[in-house]
């Protein structure tokens, strides 16, 4: 007798089991309609599980559909309408500072790269354009500014991004930093910015206008010539800086 109520425990206990696991079973939870089973899964899925994101409100819709057809006596109506209330109150998914201050990097990056690329297309459409507020330069220079005002579409993206990704980089520990050139001189020209060894950047700025470029935190040697005026400068890049020129004797 013992051993038949040993074994008729241990049928009921394996049925329970099985029964626990077919109700844990979430394999089509996104296909359900039951309020029940969405409302179980939202109870025991992950907290940045992304199917949260589309469950919650269709449970809410669900609840809000069964109240509006309810009887004023079913006593499901308070419990459905307090849970209603607890999901709007509570967020869909737990998200760190880092992962929302990422995400709004991210849009930045996106809307400053588009808005950067626009302005680049339209300076470059008309190179010759450039060329007439360069008559101060030499062949060779003017050269030099041409080419470097014409980058393909490839290289303007990586360095855009590559600039935007610094903008947005607080870390103390990074080994790069942004330096803007403002241009307000009548011409145009290269800054020159040299430092320890072959590290050398150079960028190209038109007149009346503004560059950026991101270069290794060190010591530089700014130079460059304003509408034929030398302009040499030392500088320590330890973080972002600003270089505004103007014309020669201003």
């Amino acid at each position: 007798m013992k051993k038949v109520s040993f074994l008729l425990l241990i049928t009921l206990f394996s049925a329970n089991i099985s029964a626990q696991k077919k109700m844990k079973d979430y394999s089509r939870i996104m296909r359900s309609t039951s309020i029940y089973e969405i409302d179980a899964f939202l109870k025991d899925a992950h907290p940045d599980d992304p199917k949260r994101l589309l469950l919650k409100p269709r449970l809410i819709k669900l609840m809000k559909e069964y109240i509006k057809k309810a009887h004023p006596s079913d006593q499901r109506v308070p419990d459905f309408q307090e849970k209603i209330a607890l999901l709007y109150r509570r967020p869909s998914t737990k998200i760190s500072f880092e992962e929302m201050n990422e995400i709004i990097k991210q849009k930045q990056i996106a809307k400053l790269e588009a808005e950067v690329a626009a302005k680049s297309y339209a300076a470059n459409q008309d190179l010759a354009a450039l060329g007439e507020s360069s008559t101060l330069m030499d062949a060779n220079e003017q050269e030099e500014f041409l080419m470097l005002m014409s980058v393909s579409p490839a290289e303007h993206k990586h360095k855009t991004v590559q600039l935007l990704n610094s903008l947005f980089d607080n870390d103390p520990a990074s080994k790069e930093s942004i330096v803007m050139i403002e241009n307000k001189s009548k011409c145009n020209m290269i800054m020159r910015i040299e430092g320890v060894g072959n590290t050398k950047y150079r960028l190209a700025v038109p007149t009346q206008a503004e560059g950026s470029i991101v270069v290794q935190k060190g010591s530089y040697l700014f130079t460059t010539k304003i509408c034929g005026a030398d302009y040499a400068s030392q500088k320590s890049i330890e973080k972002a800086i600003i270089v505004s020129l103007n014309n020669p004797g201003k």
